[in-house]
């Protein structure tokens, strides 16, 4: 075995070595490097090296960021070419339709599908016209929760903007924000809205008015007449809310002041309808003239499952809608522009709101027709347009499943026992009122108790089978838990159907289109604001020089504030408090702490 030598030991000399050292040697001494002729050829071929290594380091970021680039111009130019299907963008005169299914979530369209192949004899793949439409889902927050309200969702709509839970049409900030249908009325579109609740609720409102808070409706009700820094922006209204127009000395009125707003919108032009005669005057649309304003009731349209009953007194959403796209469509025939037209299912937000399936199942069928409607004009019509609809959000937090007891629950839901209901639960809630309160009120419990049994449950719900306990709780009822909230509770364990609240939830919506090329952008997964911005886009609109020229007007003064309210600031009413959030999510209080303002926010009455 080779002996191993030391780290240290001297090497052998050598030629090389010797010249090598001498070389060092004069190195120091002189101050100067010497090298030999091969080591100079050796150092050039290092430098080489070294040059070619970088030269081809610099090439190849060169193509890589070339490659980015042209990718970028590519994609850039395939987007613009085709976000709107394979027909491109639509240019020159068109129609937009948008609608709103307020309140309707996805199980929604579940319950009223199965609900529908029962009643009507149809085989399981027999589905909604909207189902036939499902283009994509929308996420529904607000600025201010997850889990957003009608005007700030309607706000995403209307402005392409988040705002605050309550906001009509206003930022966070409470500085106005432009509107698509103020947009497209300057733009020379004719403009429309129509509802089945009042016309100054929280959706119709965020279209055609600004306010800091969705109760000031008598504002709205002027703003909508044209008492707005643009003039009058909307050319057709029918729904309900008759009372906000009204004098607070005549009867049926709910304005806090004396003004006549009827007799504002005749003077500013208007012609005007309050009754089912007024509104079948208009023979279909073609003897309409705008600006047309048609209030039908009082206060919100009937469910559409008791308006069946008194439809010789208000008309259905399919008859609005077929209605005023007639009107519109002959307003705009001989006019480089279309129109621009909102129309809302307003009542299936309140039916999630009461629990209510039976109403609400009629809601949406009622809205399903109204949408098949569109589809027929636009099928008809010779001026192009699209139809998008979509929720503001989902009410009521339902599904389409009940556990009923603590053991193991059953695999079912039953809409037979929907389609035993004849009226809704707020029909009933105001025939009970009616006759435990009225001038023929009858004080006998016993007689109370049947009555309720065979009057309200019996005919109006189907229910034969109601305990003495359920009996009492409506007899007897108290403010968290009021009849009409009994009666749907009633139906909904029956038919077992579950809800998680009488209030709004997160849940993200349906999106709808009568075509998804003329829709394309909203294929998918989308905010809600995404909504907004398509519609101002397909009509070509700009949104934000409407905005500038609301913050400029004399109407807005953006430093007034909460103690110093300015008459310019006053058309949006006053400004709200440090208690109302405008931006930014709450945080955890614990498990029961009440934190109310005064309203649910839904414009409903519970």
């Amino acid at each position: 075995m080779a002996q191993e030598e030391p780290l240290l030991a001297p090497r052998p000399s050598s030629d090389r070595s010797s010249m090598r050292n001498a070389e060092e040697e004069d190195a120091l001494l002189t101050g100067e490097r010497t090298t030999r002729p091969d080591e100079r050829r050796r150092g050039w071929a290092v430098w080489r090296e070294i040059g070619l290594v970088a030269w081809a380091l610099i090439a190849t970021i060169a193509v890589v960021v070339l490659a980015v680039v042209y990718q970028h111009e590519t994609t850039k130019s395939h987007s613009q070419s085709t976000s709107w299907g394979p027909g491109g963008k639509p240019s020159g005169k068109r129609n937009l339709i948008f609608m709103v299914s307020d309140g309707m979530g996805p199980t929604s369209l579940s319950m009223t599908r199965s609900f529908r192949q029962l009643t009507d004899g149809l085989p399981i793949d027999d589905i909604l016209v909207l189902d036939q439409h499902h283009i994509g889902t929308s996420r529904t927050r607000s600025s201010s929760s997850l889990v957003t309200d009608s005007a700030a969702g309607a706000t995403a709509f209307s402005c392409g903007h988040k705002s605050y839970n309550g906001a009509i049409s206003v930022l966070p900030d409470h500085s106005p924000c432009g509107t698509v249908l103020e947009a497209a009325a300057l733009a020379g579109y004719k403009t429309g809205l129509v509802v089945t609740t009042r016309i100054t609720d929280a959706t119709p409102a965020c279209f055609a008015s600004h306010a800091n808070l969705r109760s000031y409706e008598d504002s709205i009700a002027e703003q909508e007449i044209g008492e707005h820094p643009l003039g009058r922006v909307v050319d057709l209204i029918l729904g309900g809310g008759r009372c906000h127009f009204l004098p607070n000395s005549t009867d049926g009125s709910c304005r806090g002041d004396d003004r006549d707003l009827v007799a504002a919108a005749t003077d500013n032009g208007f012609h005007y309808m309050q009754d089912r005669a007024g509104f079948d005057a208009l023979n279909g649309g073609t003897e309409a003239k705008l600006p047309m304003l048609g209030l039908f009731a009082e206060k919100d349209i009937p469910y559409e499952i008791d308006r069946r009953s008194q439809s010789e007194v208000y008309p259905s959403l399919e008859e609005m809608t077929r209605t005023a796209l007639t009107v519109l469509s002959k307003a705009t025939e001989d006019s480089e522009q279309g129109f621009f037209i909102m129309i809302e299912g307003s009542r299936i937000d309140h039916a999630g709101h009461g629990n209510d399936p039976a109403a609400q199942v009629h809601e949406v069928l009622a809205y399903d027709k109204a949408f098949a409607a569109v589809l027929d004009f636009l099928d008809e019509s010779s001026t192009p347009g699209v139809l998008v609809s979509t929720s503001d959000h989902e009410t009521g937090g339902l599904s389409a499943a009940k556990q009923l007891h603590k053991s193991y629950p059953e695999y079912l839901w039953l809409p037979g026992v929907l389609a035993n209901a004849s009226h809704s639960s707020e029909y009933l809630d105001a025939q009970l009122k009616e006759y435990l309160s009225g001038p023929g009120k009858v004080d006998d419990e016993a007689k109370q108790q049947t009555y309720i049994r065979q009057t309200l449950l019996e005919k109006g719900l189907g229910i034969t089978d109601a305990t003495d306990a359920e009996v009492d709780a409506l007899l007897h009822a108290d403010s968290q838990a009021p009849p009409q909230y009994v009666f749907a509770d009633l139906i909904s364990r029956r038919a077992q159907l579950g809800w998680s609240t009488h209030g709004h939830s997160a849940v993200d919506v349906n999106i709808y289109a009568s075509c998804s090329k003329d829709a394309w952008p909203l294929v998918g997964n989308h905010e809600n604001t995404d909504v907004g911005s398509f519609l101002a886009s397909y009509l070509d609109l700009d949104i934000s020089s409407v905005t500038k020229r609301l913050q400029s007007s004399a109407y807005w003064s953006p430093d007034a504030s909460a103690q110093d309210v300015s008459t310019e600031f006053s058309w949006m009413g006053d400004p709200v408090g440090a208690e109302l959030r405008t931006d930014g999510l709450d945080r955890y209080h614990g498990d029961f702490r009440k934190r109310d303002l005064g309203e649910c926010g839904c414009g409903g009455v519970h």
